[in-house]
């Protein structure tokens, strides 16, 4: 074989070995997958053992059915599912073993009595919300698990399949806590109010989202929040990349006023009324920043004990390299929590300061600037007469 064959023939294993072998999951990597292995293992262990040392003499049905087996993949490899959520599990395998006992005793052919119940349970789970794919397997396990099983009937949807199902659950609870995964999955909303995230509220609207979905026609294994977020967060990608010309140090405050770790929390109240600032950065004797604090920390009771310190009230301090396009900053920025961003360089030195407001001229520049370029109609007539010719020369 010539050399430029066998280049070919690797080219071309090459390229079947990355379509085979990459991940199929958006976001996945190799210490979520092993976290995932050792949450199944532990699942799984903790059940079947739970179940057959306490609850065995319950019947002669197996303690562990094998539904469970993929309800642990789902419930530790993709505990953002939809189809991962405790009311799926639970309710998704015990309503479908419920509806294969019925759907056994009134079809007497195992074959079209199987089809027939998962057919139904995926009906059933579609109308209460909780579809589970392990649902289909407790079903069929149902018609077809064996005389008994069948001398059971309708106790087996709750030991083995119901009990089975919590006890996974409850160890998933546990375990996502330890491993720092946030489940059940919902979307987060800082101010815990019934707003959207601020993210979300302007540009791409839910309404957005649903057209694209009816426009692809297909089921996503995701939520329709966490679609939007991904939306959302892939336009904030985009508009770092456009702009990665802006960079922090162009823009950052750089006369800053901060306090140090042992400064007396009214002090720095003080500090920050004097200067109408939001928060203070806290740098030690290097000005090296160790955390930033606010009018939020500082209204705690603690801060007013005598003899307390800023540094038993501050809060680590977002920070970020000066060359950092600005538009970096922009999720950071809007999620809800976080005001300031600590310029700094690589020993964590502070140089300078970037706040919501920074962030918001930039934008509205850049938004002005485009408009000049593109020559956007009217632009002039709809704003204060000199407001676009000051905001493009730096005086807005």
């Amino acid at each position: 074989m010539t050399g430029g064959k066998l280049a070919a023939l690797r080219e071309r294993l090459a390229g079947f070995g990355a379509l085979v072998f990459r991940p199929i999951l958006p976001g996945a990597t190799l210490r979520d997958r092993l976290i995932a292995c050792c949450g199944a293992l532990l699942g799984i262990a903790a059940t079947g053992l739970l179940c057959r040392n306490m609850l065995a003499y319950m019947s002669s049905a197996p303690v562990l059915v094998a539904p469970m087996g993929a309800s642990a993949v789902l419930l530790f490899a993709v505990p953002a599912s939809p189809l991962a959520q405790p009311w799926s599990i639970v309710g998704g395998n015990t309503l479908s073993a419920i509806v294969g006992v019925l759907v056994a005793a009134v079809i007497p052919d195992p074959m079209l009595a199987g089809a027939a119940a998962v057919a139904l349970a995926i009906a059933t789970m579609s109308l209460t919300r909780c579809l589970h794919p392990p649902g289909g397997a407790a079903a069929l396990t149902a018609v077809l698990g064996g005389p008994a099983v069948t001398e059971m009937g309708i106790k087996f949807a709750f030991f083995p399949v119901a009990v089975n199902s919590i006890l996974l659950l409850t160890a998933g609870l546990m375990f996502h806590r330890l491993s720092g995964h946030r489940y059940p999955h919902k979307p987060v909303n800082t101010h815990r109010t019934s707003d959207p995230p601020p993210q979300l509220r302007p540009g791409l609207t839910q309404g957005d989202v649903d057209g694209a979905l009816r426009t692809l026609a297909e089921t996503l294994d995701v939520s329709r929040d966490d679609l939007g977020a991904l939306l959302v967060n892939a336009e904030l990608h985009a508009l770092e990349r456009l702009h990665a010309d802006i960079t922090c140090r162009e823009i950052m405050s750089r006369d800053l006023v901060t306090v140090t770790p042992d400064t007396h929390p009214q002090l720095a109240r003080a500090r920050l009324l004097e200067h109408g600032f939001r928060t203070l950065p806290v740098v030690d004797g290097q000005n090296a920043v160790v955390g930033i604090v606010g009018h939020e920390q500082l209204s705690h009771g603690d801060a007013l004990h005598h003899g307390s310190r800023v540094a038993s009230v501050m809060v680590p301090a977002a920070t970020e390299l000066p060359d950092t396009p600005v538009f970096g900053l922009l999720g950071r920025l809007s999620d809800g929590r976080t005001h300031d961003v600590v310029i700094v360089d690589g020993n964590r030195r502070v140089l300078g300061m970037i706040t919501q407001t920074d962030l918001l001229v930039v934008l509205a520049r850049t938004a002005l600037a485009r408009a000049v370029q593109t020559g956007v109609d009217g632009l002039n007539d709809s704003l204060p007469r000199g407001y676009l010719r000051d905001v493009t020369a730096g005086r807005g």
